[in-house]
């Protein structure tokens, strides 16, 4: 999802601290519960998913830390930002999430927040979390990936 847009989604916000912090193993997607400022907030790109995490409370699952700016013309009925916002899932999912969580070690990280059509959707990673020496190895490798392009674009226009 947070290289290519399929037809019909437009991306609000990405999570790219989460793709240098965590292994991700599996993507989810689920519908978000908003309110209406939150939604023309939304529109206008005030979001941040940086240090945003998935919790479960009473079987439902809520996306914890998602920053969602106060809309500027709002009143008195405006959002908090930092409100925890309820995921829309199905139980089966959230269920094997839950026991995904608590018996391996993984966390819920959003990772991106994009419309489809006219619904806001949230793309959430399984994650298992990186150590020092895995971003440094995912950073290297990179870095040797731009070189590689850098004398492929070289080599190409000698020729």
């Amino acid at each position: 999802m947070a290289d290519k847009q399929k037809a019909g989604q437009k991306i609000v916000a990405q999570n790219k601290k989460a793709w240098h912090d965590y292994f991700v193993e599996e993507k989810y997607e689920a519908g978000v519960a908003l309110c209406g400022t939150e939604i023309k907030s939304i529109r206008r790109g005030a979001v941040n998913l940086k240090d945003s995490y998935c919790s479960f409370q009473n079987g439902e699952m809520y996306a914890v830390g998602v920053h969602i700016s106060p809309y500027e013309q709002g009143n008195r009925f405006n959002h908090e930002p930092l409100r925890d916002k309820k995921l829309l899932m199905h139980k089966r999912e959230i269920l094997k999430l839950r026991g995904l969580v608590q018996q391996k070690g993984y966390t819920l990280i959003p990772l991106s927040l994009y419309f489809a059509g006219s619904y806001i959707k949230m793309e959430i990673g399984l994650c298992r979390g990186k150590k020092l020496y895995d971003k440094r190895d995912a950073e290297a490798a990179r870095q040797a990936g731009r070189d590689i392009e850098r004398h492929m674009k070289d080599h190409r226009a000698e020729a």
